[in-house]
């Protein structure tokens, strides 16, 4: 009972002193996506951004439509037209579709052209946001800032908290006394 006792006490004071050195620290947070909302020059990229998509989304209805009308053609005239000039049809209308399907890709495909364009456009004015996150994080002396939206830490005051060598050090121990003695 005595020694239940004492771990709690100890528990209790290590707590304490967690909390205590946690209380010093100052934490702040951003949202993300009410900056890059209320941001002007986000603004103009953003719109920037939806012409080039909206461009791009009338060259895929107009693909679109030649395939529509191009089907309708071949199932109009199927009983017109030679089982030859039939399978020309049909081979026409599946290298539109694979046409269409090309052009979606690149355009916004997992690396597609959009993605790219966004990256280019979108790159100088994310470096602003974080140089004044960066900024305010020193000039306020906040030791973390967090990003609401995406659950990041944005910035940290320096490098005194980090654990990592700590960390891998611990690791390091932990394969020391797993080895044999015979050097495995």
């Amino acid at each position: 009972m005595k020694k239940n006792f004492c771990m709690i006490i100890a528990a209790l004071i290590f707590l304490f002193c967690l909390s205590a050195d946690v209380s010093a620290q100052k934490f702040g947070y951003i949202n993300s996506q009410q900056i890059l909302a209320q941001y002007k020059e986000a603004q103009d990229a953003q719109e920037q951004l939806d012409k080039i998509n909206k461009e791009w989304e009338a060259e895929g209805r107009e693909l679109q439509a030649q395939f529509q009308e191009l089907g309708q053609q071949l199932e109009s005239q199927s009983l017109l037209l030679s089982e030859e000039r039939q399978q020309e049809k049909q081979a026409e209308l599946q290298a539109l579709y694979q046409k269409i399907q090309q052009f979606q890709n690149e355009k916004w495909g997992q690396n597609g052209e959009f993605f790219r364009k966004q990256e280019e456009i979108m790159k100088p004015i994310y470096d602003k946001i974080n140089a004044a996150i960066q900024k305010v994080g020193q000039e306020e002396r906040y030791d973390y800032v967090f990003d609401t939206v995406a659950g990041n830490i944005v910035y940290v005051s320096d490098t005194s908290n980090d654990l990592t060598e700590f960390v891998i050090e611990e690791l390091e121990k932990g394969l020391e006394s797993t080895k044999s003695p015979s050097g495995r």
